[in-house]
This record gives structure tokens, C-alpha cells and sequence, in this order.
């Protein structure tokens, strides 16, 4: 699977302030009801997957795991690694979900429901 249009669009989301990266910053955004969509990388450790499932759980925040592994994310956002991150624009959240349903099937629902939260 070819994850250079994903890479790319939360390269442009971080460039433009409209992503956290980090857990701290996710739990931030999401207890203020700010983040609109969190990611986890592929190989995001099940502690991690449980925190961000709390934080969408407290921010009312749909959470999607990416095909990207968190060296990936890392390499594209400038960092080590990244295994969470969130989208905190409604825009960038709604693209992001559509180049993954492109792509897999599986996020067509994802897509489809922050296409409708627009």
C-alpha cells in the first residue's frame, strides 16, 4: 500500500498548526474538544491504543489505527517516531479519512461520517 499521500496530507496538516503530535498534546486536544480526528501508527504499542481509545472515548473523537508504522509518521513529520497523533481540522480530518478508503475499504465508514460532521 502506497502511504505517500497520507504521509503527505499530515505533513501539510502539521504546517499548517492542525496537528498534535504526541500523546500529551493528543489527551490536550481531545479533553478540549479540539481534535477532530486521533491516528495511531500501525505498530502502536497496546498501551497506546488504549490511551487514544480513552481520549476519543472523552473527547467524543472517532480514532482510526493508519497503515503507516511510527518510524513512517516519524520520518514524514520530522520526529523519531510517532505512534499518535490528531487532526484538530475538520477539512484535513474528512481528506485523510476519504485517501484511506481510497485505499482500504475498511475506512469507508470513517469517511463517510466525518464527511457528514463537515
Amino acid at each position: 500500500m502506497n502511504h505517500e499521500p497520507i504521509l503527505r496530507l499530515l505533513g501539510l496538516a502539521k504546517k499548517a498548526g492542525r496537528l498534535e503530535i504526541g500523546e500529551e498534546p493528543v489527551g490536550a486536544a481531545a479533553r478540549a474538544r479540539k481534535a477532530r480526528l486521533i491516528l495511531l501508527a500501525a505498530d502502536a504499542a497496546p498501551n497506546t491504543c488504549r490511551r487514544a481509545a480513552h481520549f476519543g472515548q472523552a473527547g467524543q473523537v472517532l480514532q482510526l489505527k493508519l497503515p503507516a508504522t511510527k518510524e513512517e509518521l516519524g520520518l514524514a513529520l520530522g520526529r523519531n517516531s510517532c505512534a499518535m497523533l490528531a487532526l484538530t481540522d475538520k477539512g484535513f480530518a474528512a481528506s485523510l479519512a476519504g485517501k484511506l478508503a481510497q485505499v482500504d475499504p475498511q475506512y469507508i465508514p470513517a469517511a463517510q461520517q466525518l464527511r457528514q460532521k463537515r
